[in-house]
């Protein structure tokens, strides 16, 4: 039996948009496409997460500007269609596409927060493909709060952006409660 073939982006594209009606049925789940074009469906990030995408968000639109998204979906080379917790470009890259669509390209900055997400098991696959789509750095938020820069020569010590994330701590706790001070 021989490999499947990975999809190429307009096949990607063609599969995702003949997945909006169903999505739409189905109360608009977020949800990806793998690299074959088969759906994968992603749970709704719980408040805790939802509050750290919101800083995380906050502070790239602070340090580097305006430009930033949460949830976008982005066409990776080699893992399909993919949605980022936060991604950031230049204005002129923003223009360059039809932003109803996913973005045909990955973003210059990628932000994986893995706070109460099934990503784990695959973060170092959506991180390598972020980097050969053309990101030029992806940030992953650990589940305990710890932040990793990840830059096309492996991990860095610092952001290539200039980019320092302070996040509160007490969504990182056990069970999202801090303990006693």
């Amino acid at each position: 039996m021989g490999t499947p073939a990975l999809l190429d982006r307009y096949e990607l594209l063609a599969a995702w948009h003949r997945l909006i009606p169903q999505a739409e049925l189905a109360g608009r789940d977020p949800y990806e496409l793998d690299e074959l074009g088969e759906t994968i469906l992603n749970p709704f990030p719980s408040a805790r997460r939802q509050i750290v995408l919101t800083d995380v968000y906050c502070h790239l639109t602070e340090h580097i500007g305006h430009l930033a998204a949460m949830s976008v979906a982005v066409t990776t080379p080699s893992f399909g269609i993919r949605v980022p917790d936060v991604v950031w470009m230049p204005c002129d890259r923003w223009e360059s596409f039809d932003r109803d669509d996913p973005v045909p390209f990955v973003p210059d900055l990628c932000v994986e927060v893995l706070l109460d997400s099934d990503r784990m098991q695959d973060i170092h696959r959506r991180i390598l493909a972020y980097l050969e789509g053309g990101a030029r750095e992806v940030i992953v938020v650990g589940q305990r709060g710890q932040v990793e820069y990840w830059g096309a020569q492996g991990q860095r010590q610092a952001s290539m952006f200039g980019i320092t994330l302070s996040l509160d701590r007490m969504y990182f706790e056990e069970g999202g409660v801090a303990g006693p001070a």
